[in-house]
């Protein structure tokens, strides 16, 4: 068994100053697919720093998100706890930072806390010793960022940005006394897909392999899936294509953006696409801009780790690598996420832990954004709250699963009306089945994920399924009461109707 250093046993005053506690980095990005990660066998990219995060750690192949869309899952990540307990359900609502959180819980643990990057959660960061955070979303160039000592302006590409702060902090900012718990957030890969400039050229002489459900007709599904507004066909907005150069530039990224885009726009607009030719274009357009953000990313990653090697911190520090949910790479036609099919209920995760967990592993397990708190407390060897929601990942990073390991998991969407109109829903995914309610519309999904793992087949009304359609049914509703969802076809803040 491959074993790490045991962790320190907690003293009276609650404190834990012994050096041997691992250094927590948690690196999130933003609407990041696991399909667009060479380690999870990309068919489109490669990303060598990730990889060499997986080669080093364990791969997680089921990291399952519990509400997938930006605010309810960074709202998750910090209090271990579903929307319906942290009080955010949907992008446009607050966080309460009076709640407790992880980084309050660590930094009162002996922790030095830090979060860079994105946030978006509406209030400021509580339970950080230090914090630079995009205002809202956040733009792709020269942000400008808001610390506990007032705005601060950058000029720049946002990634990179984001990068040499949290170097800078690593190298020269932290106590070397304390363990760190350090929230380094990408706003990258996120719509509308702005590469740095060096990577403007990347994949033009190339044609990316379009997904074999690009051009979905929705049949054999229920009624959402065509209502929607977020395909690659029609919802793509000229400014998301670059065919209209982007505000907020400086004149040398607007040269830059100009000399990039300027003579492809011309070529496409002589060109006179239409029907099927024009989507496989616009596929071609989204989908590199999209990979050009994730090698930013990448390209962060390593040079974070080589960070860590040169201050000498890369033994004691446990790296995490995860995005804030899945995301649509033109799958069944569609970009954005907030669906439980798995294209958006599915995020990637990387963890090294050096000594902990066998290089090139990967777990199969069913696990969550819910479970990443409870993971950080148990790496501190902090106890975890009883009102957190998930299971510390540790036992699974050493390679032992217990036996009461979830079999079954929960998730629940709410935003609607909203961007993208993806009605309300709620369900249940075991290994190979899923089962899904849109509740405001009474309409019902069942999938065998072994036999249809593009969720094209809706086998609800099949006979063949009554007897799985009915355990998931009551498995659904033993979900929703063990978690405390008593009402969860109710109005949330947000919601037109919702009375407070």
């Amino acid at each position: 068994m491959w074993l790490a250093s045991p962790l320190m046993a907690q003293g009276p005053s609650g404190q834990r100053a012994n050096i041997q506690r691992p250094n927590i980095l948690f690196i999130f990005s933003d609407d990041h697919s696991a399909r667009a990660i060479s380690a999870y066998g990309s068919k489109i990219n490669t990303t060598p720093n990730l990889d060499r995060l997986a080669n080093g750690g364990m791969r997680f192949d089921h990291c399952l998100v519990t509400n997938a869309i930006c605010g309810p899952s960074r709202a998750c990540v910090l209090t271990g706890k579903y929307s319906h307990r942290n009080g955010f359900y949907r992008n446009g609502n607050r966080f309460d930072g009076a709640q407790e959180n992880v980084a309050k819980i660590l930094q009162r643990n002996g922790y030095q806390t830090a979060v860079i990057g994105k946030w978006h959660l509406g209030t400021e960061p509580t339970g950080f010793d230090h914090w630079e955070v995009l205002r809202d979303q956040g733009p792709y160039y020269n942000p400008r960022m808001r610390t506990a000592d007032g705005p601060v302006e950058h000029t720049g590409y946002t990634t990179d940005i984001i990068t040499e702060l949290g170097v800078q902090w690593l190298a020269e900012q932290r106590d070397a006394v304390q363990p760190f718990f350090l929230m380094l957030q990408h706003k990258a890969p996120h719509r509308n897909w702005m590469p740095s400039p060096r990577h403007l050229a990347r994949y033009d002489d190339e044609t990316i392999p379009e997904p074999p459900t690009l051009f979905d007709d929705y049949s054999g599904r229920a009624s959402p899936a065509g209502a929607q507004e977020m395909t690659v066909a029609g919802h793509l907005s000229r400014h998301d294509l670059k065919l209209d150069p982007p505000r907020g530039l400086t004149d040398e990224q607007l040269q830059a953006w100009n000399a990039a885009y300027g003579p492809k726009n011309a070529a496409f607009e002589r060109a006179e696409l239409a029907g099927d030719a024009l989507v496989r274009w616009q596929y071609q357009r989204y989908i590199k801009d999209y990979l050009r953000c994730v090698d930013a990313v990448d390209e962060s990653i390593g040079r974070v780790l080589e960070t860590l090697d040169e201050t000498g911190l890369a033994d004691n520090t446990v790296v995490i690598y995860t995005s804030d949910q899945g995301w649509f790479l033109g799958e069944h036609g569609w970009y954005d996420k907030r669906w439980m099919y798995e294209e958006s209920l599915m995020t990637p995760l990387l963890v090294r832990w050096p000594g902990a967990v066998r290089p090139g592993s990967v777990c199969a397990a069913l696990t969550s954004n819910v479970d990443f708190a409870p993971t950080f407390l148990a790496l501190a060897g902090v106890a975890m709250p009883d009102d957190m929601q998930g299971a510390s990942m540790v036992p699974l990073l050493r390679g032992e699963q217990p036996d009461d390991w979830r079999t079954s998991f929960y998730y629940h969407y709410y935003e609607f009306p909203g961007v993208h109109a993806v009605a309300k829903h709620f369900g249940v995914r075991t290994a190979r089945h899923k089962l899904i309610r849109y509740y405001q519309l009474d309409e019902w999904e069942l999938f065998d994920l072994d036999q249809d793992p593009d969720e094209l087949r809706n086998v609800y009304d099949d006979p063949a399924y009554r007897e799985t359609r009915e355990t998931l049914a009551q498995e659904l509703t033993r979900l929703q009461r063990e978690l405390g969802e008593d009402h969860p076809t109710a109005a949330v803040p947000g919601d037109p109707d919702y009375k407070g």
